[in-house]
């Protein structure tokens, strides 16, 4: 019997769709990492400006023109975002029929940074939950990757639904000196992996206190949020205790100061049918004093074969600061008073009748405008002349604000 979530409170329950898009030579050795096996059901699709090579996949999408002669991207972002927009359609098509799309990639390069945004923009189109898994350069890898990267994560998180970062220069916690570079990258590979197993795992498992498809996307879908993740596992009678520190030391999770810092936060626990009440009170107990302004949504389930282990996943999300919504433009009045520009928007006159009145209306809000410092020359240093609160330097027809025809 498969395992069912409700996609909502009203529908009957089905089986969700999770397909996992390898993009870009990072992503699609990511993709390959992906133990098949484990993932049942899934359908993985490698996605490059070239000719993708992925083992394990069941669909590779080659987004090479005649523009770039077999040669890629050749690390030019734009180069590799002109291509996946040329073949939009071709993207969304290969979205169609998923709930859930989950995006690897590594930033910085043209490929990865290029078409990811692309990707999410065409998955979210048709339909899906849209949550990128993607990796930031080391600094060693020069300011150039660095800004392609910064550039294509802001274009990441403006159309998916959630993105969960991990900058490679965080790994000089979990690594030390002598650790060699393929190891490196591997630490790097298991740790975005585990942010894959955990999310799929709170969509198929069954869980006593479950954690539905529309949970996960109350807690994601238009949020256009920054998040991490941490998936950790303990043993033990002290099992409870050490899944929290794990969580607390987690390199995405910058010793606690994410927690602290997100509007909301997921936590599924995992563990045999050993699991007490004790251990799940105890586990969040040390996660709402991390975050105490935040949304908790909180899952449990058993699996018989997780014998005296405990796993624990948790997804902070942070509310982002974009928007979609048109800035207003500005007119500034003689004097000093912004009104809206905006198509739609009336410009209603601000100019009182009197020196002394003022017109009622919407409460301004005092910001700082562009404005250039006018020199008095050699009254430059002068006091002004006032009379009963009025600038006497001033033009009268400024003080009072005649409009002129």
């Amino acid at each position: 019997m498969e395992p069912h979530l409700s996609l909502a409170p009203e529908e009957n329950p089905k089986r969700v769709a999770i397909k996992i898009f390898g993009v870009g030579g990072a992503g699609i050795t990511l993709l390959s990492a992906v133990n098949t096996s484990e993932f049942a059901g899934i359908d993985f699709v490698a996605v490059d400006a070239d000719s993708p090579a992925a083992a394990n996949a069941t669909v590779k999408i080659q987004l090479e023109t005649k523009l770039l002669r077999g040669l890629g991207s050749g690390g030019d972002v734009e180069r590799g975002r002109a291509i996946a927009e040329e073949q939009f359609s071709t993207l969304k098509s290969a979205c169609e029929g998923a709930n859930v799309i989950f995006i690897l990639a590594g930033l910085g390069g043209g490929a990865g940074s290029g078409i990811s945004p692309v990707l999410a923009k065409a998955a979210r189109e048709a339909g899906a939950l849209v949550l990128a898994f993607v990796t930031l350069p080391f600094e060693c890898e020069g300011n150039r990757r660095e800004a392609q990267a910064q550039q294509s994560l802001e274009a990441l998180r403006l159309v998916a639904d959630g993105v969960i970062c991990l900058p490679c220069q965080k790994i000089f916690r979990l690594v030390d000196e002598n650790t060699g570079v393929v190891e490196t990258f591997q630490t790097i590979g298991r740790l975005l992996l585990e942010g894959v197993r955990g999310v799929w795992q709170l969509l198929v498992r069954p869980g006593l206190i479950p954690i539905h498809f529309s949970d996960l996307c109350s807690l994601l879908r238009d949020r256009h949020a920054e998040n991490a993740f941490a998936f950790v596992t303990a043993t033990g009678p002290a099992r409870a205790r050490e899944a929290v520190e794990k969580i607390l030391s987690h390199p995405l999770f910058d010793d606690g100061r994410v927690l602290a810092e997100s509007n909301a936060v997921l936590v599924s626990l995992t563990a045999g049918k050993d699991l007490t009440m004790a251990e799940m009170n105890r586990v969040m107990d040390h996660i709402k004093r991390q975050c105490t302004h935040a949304e908790i949504i909180m899952g449990a389930s058993v699996d018989a074969t997780l014998q005296e282990k405990l796993c624990v996943t948790v997804i902070a999300a942070k509310r982002g600061l974009h928007t979609n919504k048109e800035e207003p433009a500005l007119s500034i009045t003689p004097r000093g008073e912004a009104t809206s520009l905006l198509p739609g928007h009336h410009r209603e006159s601000s100019v009182p009748r009197s020196g002394r009145t003022r017109r009622a209306g919407a409460k301004l809000i005092q910001t700082q405008l562009p404005l250039s410092i006018v020199s008095r020359g050699r009254f430059d240093k002068s006091e002004p002349t006032l009379h009963q609160g009025e600038d006497l330097d001033v033009p009268t027809y400024l003080r009072r604000g005649a409009v002129w025809q």
